[in-house]
């Protein structure tokens, strides 16, 4: 198996959109594997989100995982990866929270890497997580943010909405259209 047998996933969406329990279904039914978002262990060590200076150290210990579940899975024989997040969500908090747009480029340039991008929709109950949610508010103003910056950077996405089952299927539609 090579790099390029290994389908990539990107899932990405606002907070409180069911990405984790998205890539994990996704995994377990795909035999495949799924990288979990750094940005919660950081979120859960450290008791607080990053700040600005932060954020560089966020996407690059998300790259590095990606990585390395990469490899795992070309070991393992996996054909799928799913990505519970990815460095773009990290480059458009970046803009949102600190008007910092210095990770976006090179954000932009890596989500062309994954084979397809399925943003969750904002069509689940929000419910607080602790240091890392902010509220239905901030979960709406985001998803408008990575629609808009999807298209107009003319990045192919399948929006996956739903509850339960519903969005499970949703995206393996997606997956099977590929």
């Amino acid at each position: 198996m090579t790099i390029a047998q290994v389908l990539k996933v990107a899932v990405i969406g606002a907070e409180c959109t069911g990405k984790t329990t998205l890539c994990r279904t996704l995994a377990q039914s795909r035999g495949g594997l799924w990288v979990p978002e750094y940005l919660r262990e950081f979120v859960d060590t450290e008791g607080r989100p990053p700040l600005v200076h932060e954020q560089a150290t966020v996407v690059a210990t998300q790259l590095a995982r990606e990585q390395a579940n990469l490899l795992a899975a070309l070991e393992a024989g996996h054909g799928l990866l799913a990505f519970d997040s990815v460095p773009l969500a990290t480059a458009l908090y970046s803009r949102l929270y600190f008007s910092d747009d210095r990770l976006l480029a090179a954000a932009t340039t890596h989500q062309c890497r994954y084979d397809i991008t399925l943003v969750t929709d904002i069509d689940l109950p929000w419910e607080p997580d602790g240091a890392q949610r902010d509220g239905p508010a901030m979960r709406a103003r985001f998803h408008e943010m990575l629609i808009d910056w999807l298209s107009d950077m003319q990045l192919p996405f399948t929006l996956v909405q739903g509850q339960d089952q519903a969005r499970a299927d949703a995206a393996a539609a997606a997956l099977d259209l590929r």
